[in-house]
């Protein structure tokens, strides 16, 4: 008697989501380079068709995972956000340490999320979850203007110098010149000096030296 060899079903309970695992899973084991819908497909025992269904071609998986991906770091910038008791500094520290967390947890994600978002051909709906994760911080800037705690000025001009300094620790952790668990211990003295300065501060009167 032989046996007919079983097909792979078409069907799959969530397949977008499974997809997306899996492809997050190559994505941070192997690179962008390696994605493709016919391997995922294999990888998670489904008909070589079946992603169609969900994702026209690789392009399209692409901007779903770094749609994705925009989408759990807005909510993890809105829960740090929400925090209206504490002092400006505070919410700012806290508001970067989600940003920092994020892209420590996932570095290659965070590449292809900033590589879509410069794309021509990037979706709508894409570009304003871009838009949301710039809005945490600019409402922020804004909310600290409002309240005379911070310069005045364009809040989204501040909010680009606020946000370079963030993605460029990021940066210097995904290149490894940085230590990613000093650097957030270290973050709050970061945000601080973002937010003060470097130039010297001037003695008040009561530290002034005495002469006799």
């Amino acid at each position: 008697m032989v046996l007919m060899p079983t097909s792979r079903p078409y069907h799959h309970g969530d397949l977008r989501a499974a997809l997306l695992r899996s492809a997050e899973r190559t994505l941070r084991e192997k690179g962008s380079g390696a994605l493709s819908l016919r391997e995922l497909a294999r990888d998670i025992g489904v008909s070589h068709a079946a992603p169609g269904r969900h994702f026209k071609d690789k392009q399209a998986l692409l901007d779903a995972l770094a749609l994705d991906g925009y989408e759990r770091m807005n909510q993890a910038l809105a829960t740090a956000a929400d925090h209206p008791d504490q002092t400006f500094e505070e919410r700012v520290t806290a508001l970067a340490r989600a940003y920092l967390g994020f892209a420590v947890d996932n570095p290659e994600l965070l590449e292809l999320m900033f590589a879509r978002k410069h794309d021509p051909d990037s979706s709508a709906q894409l570009a304003a979850a871009v838009d949301r994760s710039l809005g945490s911080f600019t409402r922020m800037i804004a909310d600290g203007q409002e309240r005379g705690e911070i310069v005045q000025g364009d809040p989204e001009r501040i909010t680009t110098v606020a946000a370079a300094s963030l993605h460029g620790l990021a940066a210097l952790i995904a290149g490894c010149a940085l230590d990613a668990q000093e650097t957030l211990a270290g973050l709050d003295g970061h945000v601080h000096l973002l937010l003060h300065g470097l130039r010297p501060r001037r003695a008040t009167p009561s530290a002034a030296p005495r002469h006799p």
